[in-house]
């Protein structure tokens, strides 16, 4: 399989900057035996982002002639890079996605607003875009009848698109199961939103500052902020995590650190939480089974059956392993020199 990882980030001539990229990652796919249906497959694919502002990357999974997946990146990842190996290398995406979780993104206006639904795993699941009725939606100035009159003409039809976008929300939530939706824009619009969502969705709510929907700038701001969100719910998520395997570090048998005892938990089909370094990726080449993926050994004698193993770097086998077993995965924080690139919080011990 092909794994591809590109710097996709908006410049003044993005298209030419990502196929400049891609060209380079192609000649190394093709140099590792990459087939031509395959890398075309891929020229198809590359560089068709969301095209979101601020930075962000591409991951592209591919083979026999066929795109299996393709994500767009929060962020750029650590390098440029491609692989041709039998199971695809997911390291960088998976440590993107680690901060990810279902959320609705709404940016509104006194007009209508735009909603867009963020599912755990895999980008933008929904988006969608209301603009109401905006016949004397501004208010007209002078007095007299005719003022009030078209005044209460601009409430009803302001309090109308507030609940088409109420209900909008409310389906965008329901699409993904969001745990949060972020707002931003209008004051008075959001406020006559608030008004029509449903209670459960009202509890969802974080407001953001700025973010309207017309101006790029405002909407990158916008992503800016959810981005920073995102990435403090994960930071006090991944503490906790850490935390919790620092203390069990030292109580045998409730978690392991280092490569060996990890793949011996792996085999045995206890890893609760396998923990990683990303910025620091063990990459020495371990043996894997193709029929079990928990089957993974630096010695390929050590397998069940080692006439049906695949090789592959490490990160990428033990990422496999735990995905077999249900097992979550946990970032390690910038390693200090001292500390194992490698652990795992344990479902049981082996005395149990």
């Amino acid at each position: 399989m092909a794994s591809v990882y590109l710097d996709a980030s908006p410049t003044e001539d993005t298209a030419k900057e990502v196929e400049l990229r891609w060209r380079g990652l192609r000649e190394e796919l093709a140099e590792q035996g990459a087939d031509a249906e395959t890398l075309r497959a891929l020229d198809g694919a590359v560089g068709e982002s969301t095209g979101l502002p601020g930075p962000q990357g591409e991951a592209l999974f591919a083979r026999g002639g066929r795109v299996l997946a393709a994500h767009t990146l929060s962020r750029p990842p650590r390098r440029n890079h491609a692989s041709w190996l039998p199971v695809p290398d997911p390291l960088d995406l998976v440590a993107d996605l680690e901060e990810a979780m279902p959320y609705v993104v709404v940016a509104a206006d006194r007009l209508g607003a735009d909603v867009a639904a963020y599912g755990r795993y895999g980008g933008l699941a929904e988006e969608r875009s209301f603009s109401g009725g905006s016949l004397h939606v501004q208010k007209v100035r002078g007095g007299g009848m005719a003022h009030r009159r078209y005044q209460r003409r601009s409430e009803q039809l302001w309090d109308a698109n507030a609940a088409e976008v109420a209900a909008d929300v409310a389906d965008a939530v329901a699409e993904v199961n969001a745990v949060a939706v972020f707002v931003g824009g209008d004051e008075r619009a959001l406020g006559k939103l608030r008004g029509h969502l449903d209670e459960r969705t009202r509890g969802l709510l974080v407001d953001l500052p700025g973010g309207g929907r017309a101006d790029a700038d405002a909407m990158a701001s916008l992503r800016d902020a959810v981005q920073r969100r995102l990435e403090e719910t994960a930071v006090l998520f991944r503490d906790t995590v850490v935390a919790e395997f620092r203390d069990e570090v030292g109580r045998a048998g409730r978690a392991v650190e280092g490569l060996e005892a990890t793949m011996a938990a792996l085999r045995a089909g206890q890893v609760r939480t396998l923990l990683l370094q990303a910025d620091r990726p063990v990459e020495k080449e371990l043996w894997a089974a193709l029929d079990d993926p928990r089957q993974v050994a630096a010695d390929r004698g050590a397998l069940t059956d080692p006439g049906e193993a695949v090789a592959g770097p490490a990160s990428a086998l033990l990422i496999r392993a735990a995905h077999a077993q249900g097992a979550d995965l946990t970032l390690l924080p910038p390693a200090d020199g001292e500390s194992e690139d490698v652990g795992a919080l344990l479902r049981f011990t082996m005395e149990a």
